[in-house]
């Protein structure tokens, strides 16, 4: 059953709806839904706007928008390993070196689907079944919350809690995460070849459903009732005049 997030959103002042991806046999609790038209290769926060607005993109084997996206998502051989090489290192200059990112992309993982449909949209309360990540789009004062949120109950010898991980802002959304079952946090939207999608003072922070459920449970004894954050708030709110 979805932990509800009123409370945690509340207190950090998140506007923005929360985010869901799925994995699900069954699209049609999932309307409206919106597609990638058919050998378009649009980037899947092209339709942040649409998320925004309470649609859902539908994502396939078949209509995935970029390359990138199938490749991460679907594990589609869009381009050889050695063309990837090029087109990130020769012509976008995102690694050091040549050998840097071949072993990059050895390495990194591909998220495997469950179901036919991958889905992306507002949270659906009825599919936390087939729920994978769930991101909050945040501004700096709403990520930094949220990263304590995420430290709270976490101990010494836990899996590091929040990670910041190279790679496209779709990976970052779920095939970066190694172990869906671990309580941990992806700081996303990181990557500047879809950051012309967002407003300029927005990030994402992607967590898998034990870390939502953690943050879920943060209550008065937690920070979110004490000074540091209402102090930060009232600054906020003194600097646009409210007060």
């Amino acid at each position: 059953m979805q932990p509800d997030p009123s409370k945690l959103i509340h207190k950090i002042g998140v506007e923005t709806p929360l985010i869901g991806f799925y994995d699900a046999p069954d699209v049609s609790p999932f309307e409206p839904l919106v597609r990638v038209g058919a050998g378009e290769s649009s980037c899947i926060f092209s339709f942040y706007a649409n998320w925004m607005n309470g649609e859902t993109l539908h994502l396939t084997n078949d209509s995935f928008g970029c390359r990138g996206a199938g490749s991460c998502l679907f594990g589609v051989v869009t381009r050889s390993p050695e063309a990837m090489v090029t087109f990130l290192v020769d012509e976008e200059g995102l690694k050091s070196s040549r050998d840097h990112m071949r072993r990059w992309i050895e390495r990194r993982g591909s998220y495997r689907p469950e179901n036919a449909n991958l889905l992306i949209g507002p949270l659906r309360p009825h599919q936390y079944g087939h729920l994978k990540t769930v991101t909050f789009f945040v501004n700096p004062d709403q990520l930094a919350a949220l990263i304590l949120g995420a430290n709270y109950h976490s101990g010494l010898d836990d899996p590091m809690p929040v990670m910041a991980p190279f790679g496209s802002g779709c990976s970052q959304l779920l095939p970066l995460f190694s172990d869906l079952t671990a309580s941990q946090a992806i700081v996303g939207a990181t990557d500047i070849a879809m950051r012309q999608w967002l407003p300029p003072d927005t990030l994402a922070f992607t967590v898998t459903k034990s870390m939502f459920e953690r943050l879920c449970q943060l209550d008065e004894r937690s920070f979110l009732y004490k000074p540091f954050l209402q102090r930060l708030r009232k600054a906020r709110q003194t600097e646009r005049g409210v007060l």
